[in-house]
């Protein structure tokens, strides 16, 4: 047995580093947290000082028992799992979990997992940093109370099964204020004037030094242009630099992979754990832009070998934020020698960009020089205005330029080279076009763009960005959408000689990939929070939350201390909520029916979004209900929509002496034929879907019903064998069974049917008794 136990949180980091020891190591995973708070109940003790019940999970225990076994037998046991706060509670975690002994136990830590990091990291263990595993616990248990007490306010206030969170219903109230400042706007046109000159040494491409604010002004402009003598009235020519931007953090890094290679936040998390697990590039949770100094020496010596010395130009960079966590360095190659890797596409093409920026932040700077040339004539009082710049020396630029976020999607033109003229030169104007444009709305945020804002305001940290995004999706409360765009008419006027040429174009304006947008449920849940948890939803106060976690993890507060200062007023708070509070169900009045005279609304129902129409403690009479579809909002639906809604289901016609619908239930729109029921695709839609389209529905799902069925028993009309998302399953009645492994579905008999199904682990379903 090796005297040597090394455990880490993964196994891909757990093969990589057991290349480094030598034979008297052994490398194990724990695959990730071995134990967590108990699911059942809140399992915190708040009277106790908020001691928290922690459990090993069912799926870990086999994983314990054998690491307990492996560290009894050794004589030394490393913990080596990340360096941050979530890697120092799992040390803690397992240290507690596998009880070992202080004197047996040495924590280790690395940036990054190359062999030099590794026995460094050996050569200088330490011990459990339980400053840092009070902030994780802190974070931890305040997420845990405000979930459990807040969830069940939802519960009865707005509808079942929803959910709050510290930091995800501050997320989705972001989104939410920025909805509503896009549909605040009101878009007002202008004219912006651009002119093309020809001076003696080439063409110029110019701007009006003003856009005008009406068609009127377009127009007296480009008449007194007419016949309008042009020249050169100024031309300034000044040197400049560009400077390469800081290495990666985590923020950035999600921000550039997003808009370079159109990765979501979580695909980016994911290609940089694995790259960091197979000793690629540095630890990738991070806030820190600064280099070691073994890297700025190896950085440097890149560079001079590769480009020459004239482009090195090692940069220490300052972090802005004051709560950097616990000295890290900058996302970064572990080998700046390794231009790029061999793999899977999305980890070469995330590792080039790593290498990029990182290389390129201690690059020189770009030398350019800016030209500025100003364009006038007697007959108007503006003048016209052309930008160029030369590149003298690339630089950095060489490698890498830094993409916007924040970039609008319409991007002006670069600017290039100018003409060599001078002042006092003729010009003469071939062409002056006057164009329509429209002020326009903030942008909704993309994934990037909203982990942008989050870390301005300092809404969680490096490590939570991107599960924050996610949940927020998956509760249903924001959405990923595609707008096709509105067509838009728009004024181009033209002078060309002496004559003024009019036109109407038409653009698509509004079309948008990867947006979030929220759900009504999520407004309707932003609204009532924001209305009776104002302290919660505040951003201000979640910032100030994080700022404490960062005083725990430096030991400048007890994390208790800091719980029992938030939860007082919260859980008052919450009393007085469920207390006083109305239900909220977001709802609208859209107008009155027009031939029973019943008022309709719009409103958040048990099920989601729906139309009522009538009132039963008005009417004396049941309302009737209907679903909206997937692309209708209660805030925006029309009078005229919802009552067609109401003309569900369709009936489309008669198929094998069935009657075939279309109509909208609980899990969107369907087809109905005598008992097949088959989802309508969510690009179609059940207003205006045909006969025939719906006959094919029903013949693919006939298809897609008779693959799934492997076998059923006589013994039994209610026992089937089918194919599932996972393979193979048993059904009995309406309880379903896994198979045991290596089984073959079609060869079991009924008697082993049984078997399996009295046979299952604890947690399913009841077996069925045998017939």
């Amino acid at each position: 047995m090796a005297k040597n136990l090394v455990i880490v949180e993964s196994p891909a980091k757990a093969k990589t580093i057991e290349g480094y020891l030598g034979k008297d190591f052994v490398v194990k995973s724990s695959f990730g947290h071995v134990r967590d708070l108990a699911k059942k109940g809140i399992a915190i003790d708040i009277e106790h000082d908020f001691q928290p019940n922690y459990e090993v999970s069912a799926d870990k225990k086999a994983i314990v028992a054998e690491l307990k076994k492996l560290a009894k037998a050794a004589e030394t046991v490393w913990l080596a799992t990340d360096e941050d706060r979530e890697g120092e509670a799992i040390s803690w975690h397992l240290y507690e979990t596998l009880n070992l002994e202080k004197k047996d136990t040495k924590r280790i830590t690395f940036n990054e997992i190359t062999k030099a990091a590794i026995l460094k990291a050996i050569d200088n263990p330490r011990k459990i940093n339980k400053e840092l595993v009070d902030a994780q616990q802190a974070r931890r248990v305040l997420d845990r109370i405000v979930g459990f007490e807040l969830s069940p306010v939802l519960w009865k206030k707005v509808r079942p099964s929803l959910s709050a969170g510290r930091v995800q219903s501050v997320a989705v109230r972001l989104i939410v204020d920025r909805e509503r400042d896009i549909n605040k706007h009101n878009s007002e046109s202008f004219f912006r004037v651009n002119a093309n000159f020809s001076a003696t040494k080439g063409k110029i491409k110019a701007e009006l030094s003003k856009q005008l604010t009406s068609e009127k002004q377009a127009v007296d402009l480009l008449n007194a242009c007419k016949g309008a003598d042009f020249v050169i009235d100024d031309v300034q020519q000044k040197p400049a630099t560009k400077s390469p931007t800081a290495p990666f953090t985590t923020s950035t890094l999600q921000q550039e992979a997003s808009l370079k290679l159109g990765f979501s936040v979580s695909r980016t998390m994911s290609v940089a754990q694995r790259l960091y697990e197979a000793g690629k590039i540095t630890y990738m949770r991070t806030d820190s832009v600064n280099f070691s100094d073994t890297a700025l020496e190896s950085a440097k010596a890149e560079i001079e070998r590769a480009f020459g010395k004239e482009y090195s130009n090692p940069t220490k960079y300052k972090t802005k934020s004051s709560n950097a966590q616990e000295a890290h360095e900058a996302i970064r190659p572990t080998e700046f020698s390794t231009h790029s890797i061999e793999g899977d596409s999305d980890d070469e093409r995330l590792y080039s960009l790593i290498w990029k920026r990182s290389i390129a932040s201690q690059m020189s700077n770009a030398k350019l020089e800016r030209t500025t040339i100003k364009i006038v004539s007697n007959s108007i009082s503006e003048h016209f205005q052309a930008k160029g710049e030369v590149i003298k020396f690339d630089g950095f630029l060489r490698v890498y330029l830094e993409s916007n976020v924040d970039q609008d999607d319409e991007e002006d033109e670069e600017e290039g080279l100018l003409p060599d003229v001078k002042a006092g030169e003729k010009v003469i104007s071939d062409e002056i076009i006057a164009t329509e444009r429209f002020s326009r709305p903030p942008s909704r945020y993309a994934e990037a763009s909203l982990v942008k804002k989050m870390e301005e305001l300092g809404i969680g940290r490096p490590s939570t960005y991107a599960p924050t995004i996610s949940t927020i999706q998956k509760r249903g409360y924001v959405e990923k959408n595609e707008r096709e765009g509105n067509e838009r008419k728009y004024l181009v006027k033209r002078l060309k000689g002496n004559e003024l040429i009019e036109e109407v174009r038409t653009e698509t304006t509004g079309k948008e990939k990867n947006k979030l947008s929220p759900t009504d449920i999520g407004i309707v849940v932003t609204d009532f929070l924001s209305e009776h948890f104002e302290r919660i939803m505040d951003y201000n106060f979640t910032a100030k939350v994080e700022e404490e976690f960062d005083e725990i993890a430096k030991g400048l507060i007890q994390w208790t201390a800091m719980l029992h200062k938030f939860y007082d007023p919260f859980h008052k708070n919450v009393a007085d909520t469920l207390e006083h509070s109305e239900r909220a169900t977001g709802e609208r009045e859209l107008g009155i029916h027009p031939v029973s005279g019943k008022k309709i609304i719009a409103r958040i129902g048990r099920f989601g979004p729906m139309i009522q129409v009538g009132d039963e403690q008005v009417d004396g009479e049941k309302p009737q209900f209907a679903s909206l579809q997937k692309d209708q909002s209660i805030g925006s639906i029309t009078l005229e929509e919802a009552l067609e809604l109401f003309k569900m289901p369709r009936t489309l016609g008669e198929f094998e002496e069935l009657v075939v619908k279309a109509n909208v239930g609980r899990f969107g729109p369907y087809i109905q034929h005598g008992k097949i029921f088959a989802s309508i695709p969510k690009e179609e839609s059940p207003m205006n879907i045909t006969f025939d389209r719906a006959v094919e529905i029903i013949l693919e799902k006939r298809e897609s019903d008779a693959n799934k069925l492997i076998k059923t028993f006589t013994e039994q009309e209610d026992m089937q064998l089918l194919n599932g998302r996972w393979g193979p399953y048993l059904k009995i009645g309406k309880n379903n069974f896994k198979l045991p492994k290596d089984t073959v579905a079609e060869k079991l008999t009924y008697d082993e049917c049984i078997t399996i199904s009295k046979n299952q682990p604890k947690g399913k379903k009841k077996p069925v008794k045998k017939k």
